[in-house]
């Protein structure tokens, strides 16, 4: 049997060529993955990228439990059609604290990378609670219901956790404050409203729901959340001065 013969071992063995295609999958694997460890430029350290705010980290547990990564993709790609409708290429920092990213590859919907601050919030709760009183031609279902169904204390501490086990780097304090600090971003006249402030800067501070009365009171809906979530999304870089060159390393 010549050199060029010895592929019809594999052919005829279903047992070998199994085995075969686990070693040769595993050795791509690990040429693909192994350089992730070690290459300290893999995700570069860009300023303004912080871990979300414990209304945003709600706003995106709901995002993903309600399945809109099915239709909408968070990822810019370096492509000159994609750059002039959604705006600068997605950086890898920017998803460094998603767990797990929510890039996507599919968009039955627009992609939402750089949606924050696009629209207002009254424009955000009213095509969520009914899509096409906004958009006509939309197929996207109506979340109204998310302006009834309150954030609870539970599902904040859950949210914390998690992301902590996964490399979030919430510190003690952020933690021990999470449940004010999400009342907090909904209440401009909160007495907390500095110490959350410091904790997490830059945070924009309002009732993003519409209903500022209950914010007030202390009631966060899930409305507030997805609606926080949405508007932070792409908004913690400033790409006028951002220098790509400056961070690699």
């Amino acid at each position: 049997m010549s050199l060029w013969n010895k592929h019809a071992i594999l052919e005829k063995n279903s047992i070998i060529l199994t085995v075969g295609i686990i070693i040769v999958v595993a050795i791509g694997g690990l040429v693909e993955i192994a350089p992730l460890f070690y290459l300290r430029s893999t995700i570069e350290r860009v300023e303004g990228v912080r871990p979300y705010t414990p209304l945003e980290l709600a706003g995106r547990a709901i995002y993903v439990r309600e399945g809109c990564y099915n239709c909408h993709s968070q990822m810019v790609r370096p492509l000159r059609d994609e750059v002039e409708r959604y705006g600068h290429y997605s950086l890898a920092a920017e998803s460094m604290y998603d767990k797990p990213f929510q890039w996507g590859s599919k968009r039955t919907g627009p992609d939402l990378a750089r949606v924050g601050g696009k629209y207002s919030d009254e424009w955000h709760v009213a095509h969520l609670a009914n899509p096409r009183s906004i958009v006509p031609q939309s197929i996207m279902p109506g979340y109204a219901f998310l302006s009834q169904a309150e954030v609870r204390p539970e599902q904040i501490e859950g949210h914390f956790i998690s992301n902590r086990r996964g490399g979030v780097p919430y510190s003690p304090e952020q933690v021990a404050n999470a449940w004010g600090d999400l009342r907090a971003q909904v209440n401009p006249d909160a007495p907390t409203l500095a110490a959350f402030q410091s904790r997490y800067p830059g945070a924009i501070v309002r009732a993003f729901g519409g209903n500022t009365s209950a914010a007030a009171n202390g009631t966060v809906t899930e409305m507030d959340a997805l609606v926080a979530y949405l508007q932070v999304l792409g908004t913690m870089v400033d790409f006028r001065t951002y220098d790509a060159r400056a961070n690699i390393r």
